[in-house]
């Protein structure tokens, strides 16, 4: 398989930005992930632009298959919009994504393979031929790297125009907002 263009987690048109680091199956991340709507709604989604960069996380032992899993959907023609599909359905059914403790629990014998198959199935997103394309791993790469060179080490951290805050996922809406004018 060739090059891929995988479409940026960027929502908004603003000035303003609002960069989330979320590690996929992080329950913290998720409850950032799920304010979206609501922070561009109440921000303008005309004056803030947010974009999602993915944080794998080895102590989430599928964090890697499924960081993957959401930027072959954004590789596809639906681009972020599958993206955002799949990351909706993970965050839905997270414990089904989880260990217990990081370490034991239903999931021990579940395959990489099992895992795209059922975020294909919660997510209506076909997603495995784009799974096994090789030039996916520079994506890959391009989020850890931006959130290395960040200084960015667990989900979820927010940057507002371009500064790394203190801000977190059980912050209010209005709070993220205020940040953007600080």
């Amino acid at each position: 398989m060739s090059d891929i263009h995988v479409a940026p987690l960027t929502w908004g048109t603003g000035k303003q930005t609002f960069e989330m680091f979320l590690e996929p199956t992080c329950p913290f991340s998720n409850k950032a992930f799920n304010k979206l709507d609501s922070f561009l709604a109440e921000a303008g989604e005309d004056q803030v632009t947010v974009t999602i960069h993915l944080q794998s996380q080895p102590w989430h032992m599928y964090s890697s298959v499924i960081v993957r899993c959401i930027l072959a959907a954004a590789s596809l023609p639906e681009g972020r919009e599958a993206a955002r599909k799949v990351l909706q359905a993970v965050a839905d059914h997270r414990e089904e994504f989880e260990f217990e403790d990081h370490c034991r629990g239903a999931n021990m014998d579940t395959t990489p393979q099992q895992i795209i198959q059922r975020i294909e199935d919660y997510s209506g997103v076909r997603l495995a031929k784009a799974f096994d394309n090789p030039a996916l791993q520079k994506a890959i790469k391009r989020h850890a790297k931006y959130g290395r060179q960040n200084g960015i080490h667990v989900s979820p951290t927010f940057m507002v125009n371009g500064l790394t805050t203190t801000l977190g996922s059980g912050d209010s809406i209005s709070t993220w907002v205020q940040a953007l004018s600080a």
